[in-house]
């Protein structure tokens, strides 16, 4: 006869996995606190375990290691941002011009919104092959976000879609770099001056793809 599986008991009247989860929130938000402010060096598994009140035990209970906890930190944020995205876009009219506005507003909203998000950018991603990796996966994502808003907003779209989605790849990392300098301080140009100039270089990939598309074919 076998026995039941022992179930880890509520302590305080609140259960085990409800701790644990509270737990890796209070990791994450400890390292998105270390990774946004001090850097990629400073996101140590001692310092993060410090800064959220935990011993190394919780730590190695949520992540084998210091990598997994900042990749899932990006991740998170990564995903938060493509809400924000996708959000905007769904909210504005089918029209090019004004949805495409609304996402990029609505993109410097988000990376304005926390300094850490910017800091991040700025630096935590140049100094970690890891995140450079991770950079790689996150603008396919986005480009994959214009290739769908492109063919969700034109009545007619020109390009193949392999055109479209080198189209989106090459405007996605393109405007990394450009947001990444702004950021920076090395652009000496107001935030609605890089906003109208963003609109204006995607609104013309559309201008462009009927000479592109006979010079292609």
């Amino acid at each position: 006869m076998t026995s039941e599986p022992t179930r880890a008991r509520p302590y305080r009247g609140v259960p085990a996995d409800q701790r644990r989860a509270r737990r890796r929130a209070a990791l994450l938000a400890a390292g998105l606190e270390l990774l946004g402010t001090q850097g990629w060096a400073a996101a140590t598994v001692r310092k993060v375990c410090a800064e959220a009140g935990l011993n190394d035990r919780y730590f190695y209970e949520n992540f084998p290691d210091r990598d997994a906890l900042l990749l899932a930190i990006i991740d998170d944020q990564v995903a938060r941002g493509t809400d924000v995205i996708l959000s905007a876009a769904r909210e504005a009219p089918r029209h090019p011009q004004a949805r495409t506005r609304a996402v990029v507003t609505a993109v410097f909203d988000f990376l304005t919104g926390d300094p850490r998000r910017a800091h991040i950018l700025t630096h935590a991603f140049p100094a970690s092959p890891l995140l450079q990796r991770r950079r790689i996966e996150i603008i396919r994502t986005i480009a994959a976000i214009f290739a769908a808003q492109t063919h969700e907003t034109l009545d007619q779209v020109l390009l193949p879609d392999i055109d479209v989605e080198l189209t989106g790849l090459t405007l996605t990392a393109g405007l990394w770099e450009l947001f990444t300098t702004w950021f920076r301080g090395d652009l000496g140009i107001e935030r609605d001056h890089l906003i109208d100039y963003t609109v204006a270089l995607i609104l013309s990939t559309t201008e462009l793809a009927m000479p592109l598309h006979h010079r292609l074919h």
